[in-house]
């Protein structure tokens, strides 16, 4: 019986490493058994398989991907990285509310990478948590949107205001008007910098709050009943920076500027 090509990469954690490690260059057997710490007798049943499928090839004691074997894993990765960034915090993931998210950067997912999943203990709850607070001063470019102000924020922003090269925040009519009334020193602050510009949102994005800088990116997202818990994502991939900005820009587009 003919078996699938979806059979032959996937029923077989072997063949589909196999793959991989090919997709980085040819390897000859006794390289294939050392990346993949196998041995003769249980790879060669699979490099068999993968070359009747014609998705490897052999010349001489070397193996290397077929055109048609590239065009597989080069269709793999994207989902082994995806399958990859929901099994590390699959609770996480599987609970949150992503009507934020435009659905060309959900289907990017993955590019978030190697990312820290942060819980604070139920004493920090109401905290912003340290992973954020001790980067910010290291950055030097600064793009925060929030949709609601935490009492840390203002100081956090105006004493960066001073140091940083420039700041962009996006804030939802409701959080703008809180920092200018509430915390008008600060407001003031910033807003004298000279590189820091205020953006007022024309809708609310269901989402607490995201930051990118040159250093990290932080993602707060609602959970599927539209509470904060409290539960965030920092990564300092350049991956994910690249993925906030995109973020950033989808939201820029439908704001307007406070003029000094």
């Amino acid at each position: 019986m003919k078996t699938s090509l979806v059979n032959t990469v996937w029923f077989s954690e072997k063949r589909k490493n196999l793959l991989l490690l090919l997709s980085e260059g040819t390897r000859d057997i006794e390289q294939i058994k050392k990346s993949l710490n196998v041995t003769t007798r249980a790879i060669m049943p699979q490099i068999k398989i993968l070359k009747q499928q014609h998705l490897i090839g052999q010349k001489g004691e070397n193996f290397s991907l077929t055109v048609a074997g590239e065009i597989i894993v080069k269709n793999m990765l994207p989902l082994l990285e995806m399958s990859r960034v929901i099994e590390e915090n699959k609770d996480f993931w599987t609970s949150r509310n992503y009507e934020a998210i435009p659905p060309h950067l959900f289907n990017r997912l993955m590019e978030l990478g190697h990312y820290f999943l942060i819980e604070p203990d139920i004493n920090h709850l109401f905290e912003l948590p340290r992973e954020f607070t001790d980067n910010i001063p290291r950055s030097k470019s600064i793009m925060t949107f929030a949709s609601y102000l935490h009492p840390t924020f203002p100081a956090l922003y105006s004493e960066a205001s001073g140091s940083v090269n420039d700041i962009s925040l996006f804030l939802t009519v409701q959080a703008f008007e809180k920092l200018k009334n509430e915390y008008s020193s600060e407001f003031d602050r910033i807003m004298r910098s000279g590189n820091a510009r205020i953006y007022l949102l024309n809708q609310n994005p269901k989402l607490p709050m995201i930051t990118v800088t040159d250093w990290f990116g932080y993602i707060c997202l609602f959970n599927e009943e539209g509470r904060y818990d409290h539960r965030d994502i920092i990564s300092f991939d350049d991956s994910a920076l690249k993925w906030c900005r995109e973020l950033f820009e989808s939201y820029r587009k439908d704001s307007e500027e406070v003029l000094r």
